[in-house]
Parts: structure tokens; sequence; C-alpha cells
């Protein structure tokens, strides 16, 4: 069973920054992509960025110059680093990876940016 823990949402200012981190509990999590996901009520889960086990990275249009997505092998955690927040980034965001077909998702962390 894969299991997934994200932390580091918090309150911040529009211009601010936050660090979100995600562990994963399986060791394979080197052989698999990673990725961070955002939900806010009444809308869809919405891909914000992806990182591959090599290391490659996509984002969505809307974060892209603002955050960055690294992972650690070593360490089986996957970062997103969010800079310049915005009013619109505030979001339950989700770590996620797919293994064999299966998604796996953690609980989320809440990410508040006031104006």
């Amino acid at each position: 069973q894969v299991q997934l823990v994200e932390s580091g949402g918090g309150s911040v200012q529009a211009g601010g920054s936050l660090r979100l981190s995600c562990v994963v509990s399986r060791s394979a999590f080197r052989f698999n992509a990673m990725s961070w996901y955002r939900q806010t009520p009444g809308k869809q889960r919405e891909l914000v960025a992806v990182v591959t086990p090599g290391g490659t990275t996509n984002y969505v249009e809307s974060v892209k110059g603002r955050f960055t997505i690294t992972r650690d092998n070593a360490e089986n955690r996957v970062y997103l680093q969010m800079s310049s927040l915005k009013p619109e980034d505030t979001a339950v965001y989700y770590c996620n990876t797919n293994v064999r077909g299966m998604d796996y998702w953690g609980k989320g962390t809440l990410v508040t940016v006031s104006s």
C-alpha cells in the first residue's frame, strides 16, 4: 500500500512563498512520476505540476515561473516551492502518484493566499 503525506500548507499574503512537502511510503517512489494537484470547492481537481523519475518537470500555465517541483529520491520526498503567490492559488493541494495504473493520493494540505 502506498501512502502519501503532505505538509507545509498555511496562510500567506499575496506575493509570499510557501514550500509544500510530500513523503511517500514506498521505495518504488524513485520509479514513478510524482504530481501536485489542487482543488477548490465546486471545482475539479487540477494538475499543477509533475516531475518524472528522471527529473523532467511540467507545469500548468498559470503557475509557470512561480512554482517549482523537485524530488529527493533518497528521501522519498517531492516538494512544491511556491513563490509570488496569488489569491487564486488558494486551494487544497494534493500529492499524487500512479503505481501500476492505480492512483494514490494524500489527504491534502490547505494553502490560503490573502490579498
